[in-house]
């Protein structure tokens, strides 16, 4: 198939590159020239501007993957979009847009016979070699139409056995992309996926961070501990109930660099958890973990809290409690 790619970051330029590795024909566009440029020496036809862009697809129905930071640049693009595109054109937002916002589009590029689909994208940079797992929302025939699209990025079946029962079930989710629903609820579904990759990586830091803590001198001699995390992120890594693709990453990680010194710490969130936590609220559904999740990235930003420094005023105040000295 032909498509349009618009976004050649780190994950769509790869998302590109995937494609023509297995003979599709990627026309894409990027504010930048470097990338485009890049891209055009792969294989890629590069467009200097969206028109140009559109101009260049000659199948029809028209598809455009849209691959940039969720809010104003993606609107803007849609929008732009939107006036250039034909009926029965297709648009495909891969980035991590609000769900919410998905509904809206449709709804608005529908009023011009203009298709939408969200697809929610997981696999990073690592996605070329790996695959990416998709979680799609929209119409299905034409989530069905795009399937080579989606076939091509999606990881494969790989090594991994089908859950015993499924048969029966789409087979297209033991390859890695799922028809989740109308639009929308592929990023609903990628949303709750990035709450929980918050509770994971978090759980994953409290670990080490206390087993780190067991060579504290504040510890009775015998009780002390000091343990070699990288071997203990490698052990886990190997027969272990909580092994998984995140352990792998941080074994790389504290075999790189044990006492992580290249690190400040500073954790900054994409959106996704705090939509996450905004959605159980609405639903009234528990999310403590996540929540905590989200609050502890908020956390990591604070040198000093404000909050922190009005806990110990009050027990000052009521106790006469002294703060020690630094140091």
């Amino acid at each position: 198939m032909q498509i349009g790619i618009i976004g050649l970051g780190r994950m769509g330029g790869n998302i590109s590159r995937r494609l023509m590795k297995a003979g599709h024909h990627c026309v894409v566009f990027d504010t930048n020239a470097k990338p485009r440029e890049a891209l055009a020496k792969e294989g890629a036809t590069a467009a200097g501007s969206l028109a140009e862009m559109i101009e260049a697809l000659a199948d029809k129905p028209r598809t455009v993957w849209v691959m940039l930071p969720a809010g104003e640049i993606t609107e803007k693009t849609v929008e732009h979009l939107g006036g250039l595109l034909e009926p029965d054109d297709i648009i495909i937002d891969g980035g991590n847009s609000f769900y919410k916002d998905d509904i809206r589009r449709a709804q608005a590029l529908g009023q011009k016979e203009i298709h939408y689909v969200d697809c929610g994208t997981s696999g990073g940079v690592w996605g070329l070699d790996r695959g990416y797992c998709m979680m799609i929302g929209g119409d299905k025939d034409v989530v069905d139409h795009l399937d080579p699209i989606f076939a091509a990025l999606a990881p494969g079946a790989g090594a991994i056995p089908v859950t015993a029962g499924r048969e029966g079930r789409d087979p297209r989710v033991a390859r890695g992309y799922m028809h989740c629903g109308p639009s929308g609820a592929g990023r609903f579904v990628k949303m709750i996926h990035n709450g929980i990759e918050y509770g994971l990586m978090q759980a994953y830091a409290e670990g080490f961070n206390i087993l780190r803590g067991a060579a504290s001198d504040a510890l009775p001699a015998d009780q002390r501990f000091h343990i070699d995390l990288p071997d203990v992120a490698e052990v886990w890594r190997r027969g272990s109930v909580i092994g998984s693709w995140l352990l792998d990453l941080t074994a790389i990680a504290l075999s790189e660099d044990p006492e992580l010194a290249g690190y400040s710490g500073f954790v900054e969130d994409s959106g996704e958890g705090r939509w996450t936590v905004m959605a159980a609220i609405e639903e009234a559904v528990p999310a403590q973990v996540l929540s905590a999740a989200l609050y502890a990235r908020f956390r990591s930003r604070e040198k000093e809290s404000f909050s922190d420094k009005l806990l110990s005023a009050m027990r000052r105040q009521f106790g006469g409690h002294v703060e020690p000295k630094a140091g």
